[in-house]
């Protein structure tokens, strides 16, 4: 079992919390019928996951722990939403009869679980011959920027290692096809997709929240205590994100890969 490398800081969940269908799964759009019951392994905060109340009959939202899971069902109640239901699961095992869905989705939830081909392997389980598993995960190695600050190679290079030690693969999204194949799915489209932040507005987002996630979040806690980095490291690193953010001709590219795999 890996260990989730950001935690659930606030500087974590104002990132998460602003995903929808329409920027983190747009490839799934196409099979999001009407009556599909619908499986969101590692809800998060819900944002997508009250997204697809809104489209498919019914939701479960699925997370590690209670604490976890309150955060997608709070969303879900502030909405009125009465077409869902909360399970804490774990990927690797999860409690559901075989053939339980139509649809099993998971965004950037197999770059950290300890075994993603075991992770598909039951997800693929609980799926009707002929639906469909989803899965959407960041590849770290592929993110890309400029101005090239070297803080902010530190700051990749200092999550890698973050993750790894935690047992997950941030560099996941070039993955997800062969994790799929070895989990036995043999009709598998991959694609991908980015998150590029160059407006004023999107610079000042994205680089205000790592400025602010490199020194209050779990990650900042694991560095620190794990004698990776520094307080005095992390805090040139949340001074060069603030800096990116100011740049004018600031440009950050955030690559994804997806897969729909046919079970």
């Amino acid at each position: 079992m890996a260990t989730y490398t950001h935690g659930h800081h606030e500087t974590v969940l104002r990132s998460h919390s602003t995903r929808t269908i329409a920027n983190s799964a747009e490839y799934l759009r196409p099979h999001l019928v009407s009556g599909a019951r619908l499986l969101d392994v590692g809800a998060g905060p819900g944002s997508i996951t009250v997204d697809f109340a809104g489209v498919v009959g019914h939701v479960t939202a699925t997370e590690i722990d209670e604490n976890a899971l309150s955060l997608s069902h709070a969303l879900a109640t502030s909405r009125g939403l009465t077409n869902l239901d909360f399970r804490v699961e774990d990927v690797h095992s999860l409690s559901f009869a075989d053939d339980s869905f139509d649809i099993v989705h998971a965004h950037q939830v197999l770059q950290h679980v300890g075994d993603p081909v075991q992770a598909l392997r039951e997800m693929r389980r609980v799926t009707v011959p002929g639906g469909v598993v989803a899965a959407r995960d960041a590849d770290y190695a592929g993110f890309a920027w400029f101005p090239m600050l070297p803080e902010l190679d530190t700051w990749l290079d200092l999550y890698r290692r973050a993750a790894r030690a935690n047992g997950g693969e941030p560099d996941a999204g070039r993955r997800l096809l062969a994790w799929a194949r070895a989990a036995g799915f043999d009709d598998v489209t991959a694609t991908g997709s980015a998150w590029t932040y160059a407006t004023p507005e999107d610079r000042a987002w994205w680089g205000g929240m790592w400025a602010d996630r490199i020194l209050e979040s779990a990650l900042a806690r694991q560095l620190v205590d794990g004698g990776m980095a520094t307080g005095a490291d992390l805090r040139a690193i949340s001074e060069a994100w603030t800096r990116w953010a100011d740049d004018g001709d600031g440009w950050y590219l955030v690559p994804h890969g997806e897969i729909i795999a046919r079970a």
